[in-house]
């Protein structure tokens, strides 16, 4: 029996060469407009981003605070902190550097304020110093301790003879040395088509795999949708398969020991990733001493059927 599956959330509205509501990695394709922005989501912001653009965030940060304090004290007179030069980049140099001092609560001692003015200024820098440094402290922490899978697709999916028929098939492993515990998959299909009237609809399948659960994966797990009587890509060859507007759409959750609950990781195949009549290279042997040995190149490798 077919599954046919209500909308998962994406619309069955849709027009020719849609793209993926979800990336490869999981991630959202929506764009979103007319969106409110909440500092609420700050949060979420500063963790999910890379780390690359976390710490440029926060260099930018540092340097724009400092230059901004520096010019205020060269506009309230550079003299307040330190003797001038007679130039206004190297009073603002020094303005700059006193700034860091001060922001960083480190203070050298060989720049210091002496008027009123400079006082003030330097004591709410240094406040903004220390709420500044706790933010990114607790931004961090964050960042180290959210729990998250580690899962590592295979870049295509393969399509090839099975049990007398066809099977669809992909592969996944852990990039991390931990084993997962109870890992369960589930795969929704999403088949765009033309109506009658010219207009694109997408349908939503559930699709049944030959195992959507096991006790631990130490190593690779092949998931198998194999293409019977009751699938929907049964009426479909493997070259009209092949052309269909169809994306893969995974869930997958497993205990993660490293933080010790259960974790979730999204992933999207095209069907335009679809290699006909080749299988999986083994990815695993055994060295001389008898240990397993996992190469993760070779993940995506494949061969023909007849190798």
């Amino acid at each position: 029996m077919i599954h046919k599956t209500k909308d998962p959330g994406f619309g069955y509205n849709s027009k020719e060469n849609a793209k993926s509501i979800i990336n490869d990695n999981g991630s959202s394709n929506v764009l979103h407009v007319n969106r409110k922005i909440n500092t609420n989501d700050l949060y979420t912001f500063f963790v999910d981003i890379s780390w690359v653009q976390f710490f440029l965030l926060i260099v930018l940060a540092y340097v724009l605070l400092n230059v901004f304090f520096g010019l205020l004290y060269v506009a309230i007179g550079i003299e307040q902190i330190t003797q001038t030069r007679g130039s206004f980049f190297a009073d603002f140099l020094n303005g700059f550097f006193f700034s860091a001092q001060t922001l960083t609560t480190v203070g050298y001692g060989g720049i210091a304020p002496e008027g009123i003015a400079s006082n003030l200024i330097a004591a709410f820098e240094a406040m903004i110093g220390l709420l500044g440094f706790s933010f990114i402290t607790g931004l961090l922490y964050g960042r180290f301790s959210k729990p998250k899978a580690s899962i590592k697709f295979s870049e295509n999916l393969i399509l090839r003879d099975f049990n007398n028929g066809k099977a669809l098939m992909f592969r996944l492993m852990n990039s991390r040395k931990t084993v997962m515990i109870e890992p369960e998959i589930k795969v929704t299909l999403s088949i765009t088509e033309k109506s009658e009237n010219g207009e694109f609809k997408r349908d939503f399948y559930t699709l049944n795999l030959e195992r959507d659960k096991i006790m631990y994966m130490p190593t690779i797990w092949t998931i198998v949708h194999e293409i019977d009587s009751e699938s929907v890509l049964f009426k479909y060859t493997k070259e009209e398969i092949k052309e269909l507007d169809a994306h893969l759409y995974l869930l997958i959750n497993y205990h993660e020991e490293s933080f010790s609950q259960k974790v979730y990781q999204i992933h999207s195949y095209d069907f335009k990733d679809l290699l006909l009549d080749v299988k999986y290279q083994p990815s695993s042997s055994f060295n001389n001493e008898g240990f397993t040995v996992l190469d993760h190149h070779k993940l995506s490798a494949v061969q023909k059927l007849n190798e």
